[in-house]
């Protein structure tokens, strides 16, 4: 963080002219936006920003404001929850230095008998939570809200913190009128703008001016008519792929002494060891001295051994839910309460490996949700996620302690993000954070077709490695919401549904079944799907407009679906499908369609494999082709008729 300053400096001519477009200029609502009923842009839009207004502006006196307004307009209300409430992180770093928010201000415009009415958010209307230790968020839900009505939203935020400004994102998933993004700072104070995207700004504005009095930089950017942002299948964070705008702060000029703040990863190595709640936490050795039980220590087997120490991370302290690249307490807390942020967990299982004679080294990176790393940027505030790693002859291996069910090489899927950065003692080494081995998914199906069409069996969905870790998480956090869908997914009555953990970390969930609705009889036959309930009908990979982003998953998996279907005596098949495969040149991805018959059974296995996780855009048409067949095969039907 920068601290408050002052600068005391003349004024001076604009170096640059304004252009002709007003920026900061928020019109007044008229009549025709609140009467229209369908934007002009997507005419099926359930809504549009009419107009938005970020503007940053840093003062002589060191504080930035941050003043927001958005105008949006409802078409569609059902179909717009997303803008219709709205929440207002404010931050304070529990060291005296806080976020201030004021002049929040929230109104619904409806256009009733021929007039404009107006509906404010009272201030009993405004709710506020403490969401962690650091952020309170302020809440508020729009009164008054009818299709066509024009919600609007503004407030000042006043921040001690300069070191950089939020993403602010351009795109929306709805239709953009009109969006500008300002930023005036302090010419003595020198920022990079960090612009990631494709879209191009209608308007620019940028140089050395007079304003405020004082000599400043501006940065003002503005977009009109901007297409929604179409969020798309198999990403794990469509944000990645929006355009957005972040500013970093590179120098000082104050007194005529310049400072740099440019970053390399390896000035942040450097910062990072230096602080108190990072690099000074892992010189406290003395403290895991004696934590490790001997039975560990005396391992020989190195990877045996680090999973063991993995291990007893797991079984003796908890995480706290908390993603930090900081601890918050300490280790010693750690070690004394068993409860810590992913800082405290994975510094301490850094310092427990290397405790135990291995060349273990932290690394840090930024969650999924948080958004990818700009690896060509480096910057602490992208960063919020700490892991531990171990490098044995030439390879590095990561370990992640906040969850139950990692292995070494498995990290919680959150912090699978694609890159991270290896913070030695000595220097800072990007790498690859993926999970390298292959998940699994089988549903296996054991039926029997009974003479008057019923079909009855016993079904199995079985996880394994990510996707059952993935599974375990979302079980545990909602073991009703888990259960319930699967009942929306298959609608036919079933009994004995049940859920856990295997003793080798596969995740199943089995159910028996009883159903008349998988076979038609048709004169003396019996037609059905061999798949029963398992067949794809459709596939998702049926965008039509062209793909923005890479095609993304969270690991390499196969994913097979096993159902075999035992005629009752006196009956037998005809019409089997054959077996059939399909992969692409390179094998990337592969499908299966595989009949096996014994007498009066039918096995059909099919299997899809997809060999890395993620894929460039230009696979998309691809995977299209793959699932194409899939629906195609997985159609086929087969007859059950009675011997003659």
């Amino acid at each position: 963080m920068i601290r408050k300053f002052t600068l005391l400096i003349g004024c001076f001519f604009a170096s640059i002219l304004y252009s002709q477009h007003k920026f900061l200029n928020d019109p007044k609502l008229s009549d025709e936006d609140l009467k229209s009923t369908q934007s002009k842009i997507e005419a099926d839009a359930p809504a549009e920003v009419l107009y938005r207004s970020v503007h940053y502006m840093i003062d002589y006196n060191g504080f930035l404001t941050q003043e927001i307004v958005s105008r949006v307009k409802i078409y569609n209300k059902e179909n717009a929850g997303d803008y219709l409430d709205y929440e207002i992180p404010v931050y304070d770093n529990g060291k005296g230095d806080r976020e201030t928010l004021s002049n929040l201000k929230a109104v619904t415009y409806n256009w009733e008998d021929g007039k404009k009415t107006t509906t404010k958010i009272q201030r009993d209307e405004k709710f506020k939570s403490k969401e962690d230790k650091n952020y309170t968020i302020t809440k508020f839900a729009y009164a008054n809200v009818k299709n066509g009505s024009v919600v609007e939203y503004s407030y000042k935020l006043y921040s001690p913190f300069l070191s950089s400004t939020p993403r602010i994102l351009i795109e929306e998933e709805i239709p953009v009128s009109y969006v500008e993004y300002v930023f005036d700072h302090p010419k003595p104070l020198g920022y990079s703008i960090n612009y990631k995207g494709s879209v191009t700004p209608t308007h620019r504005d940028s140089g050395q001016k007079t304003l405020y009095g004082n000599e400043y930089q501006t940065y003002r950017f503005a977009y009109e008519k901007l297409p929604a942002f179409k969020d798309e299948k198999y990403v794990l964070n469509n944000n990645n792929y929006k355009t957005g705008i972040k500013a970093e702060l590179n120098s000082t000029m104050i007194n005529n002494v310049f400072k740099s703040y440019a970053m390399s990863w390896a000035d942040i190595q450097k910062r990072l060891y230096e602080h108190d709640d990072f690099g000074l936490q892992l010189k406290r050795d003395n403290l895991v001295k004696n934590v490790l039980p001997a039975d560990i220590l005396e391992m020989t087997n190195r990877l045996e051994k680090a999973d063991a120490i993995l291990k007893f991370v797991q079984k003796n302290y908890i995480w706290n839910k908390e993603d930090e690249t900081f601890t918050d307490k300490g280790i010693k807390n750690l070690i004394t309460t068993k409860i810590g942020n992913t800082a405290e967990i994975n510094l301490l299982l850094t310092m427990l490996l290397r405790n135990a004679g291995f060349d273990a080294d932290p690394v840090v990176l930024s969650t999924i949700k948080r958004g990818m790393l700009l690896a060509y940027n480096p910057s602490i505030s992208q960063l919020n996620f700490v892991l531990a790693s171990f490098n044995e002859n030439g390879k590095i291996y990561l370990l992640d302690g906040t969850s139950k069910l990692t292995e070494v090489n498995m990290i919680s899927p959150r912090a699978l993000n694609q890159y991270g950065i290896v913070m030695t003692k000595d220097e800072a080494k990007q790498i690859n954070v993926i999970y390298p081995e292959v998940s699994k998914t089988v549903l296996s199906i054991d039926a029997k077709l009974l003479p008057d069409g019923t079909m009855e069996g016993k079904f199995a969905d079985r996880d394994t490695k990510l996707y059952a870790m993935i599974a375990n998480e979302n079980f545990t956090e909602d073991e009703k919401t888990f259960a319930k869908n699967y009942q929306d997914e298959y609608k036919f009555p079933f009994t004995n549904m049940k859920h856990g953990l295997q003793k080798n970390n596969d995740f199943e969930t089995s159910f028996d079944f009883t159903s008349d609705t998988f076979v038609d009889n048709i004169g003396n036959k019996l037609v059905f799907n061999p798949l029963l309930f398992l067949y794809s009908q459709n596939h998702s990979y049926n965008q039509t407009e062209p793909r923005r982003s890479d095609i993304e998953f969270y690991s390499a998996f196969d994913r097979v679906k096993k159902v075999t279907v035992t005629l009752p005596d006196g009956y037998e098949f005809e019409n089997v499908p054959k077996s059939k495969k399909f992969r692409t040149e390179d094998n990337a991805l592969q499908y299966a369609y595989v009949v096996t018959q014994t007498g009066n059974k039918l096995t059909v296995e099919t299997t899809v494999k997809i060999d890395d996780s993620i894929f460039p855009k230009e696979y998309y048409p691809a995977f299209k082709q793959i699932y194409d067949n899939v629906t195609k095969m997985e159609a086929q039907v087969v007859t059950a008729v009675k011997k003659k």
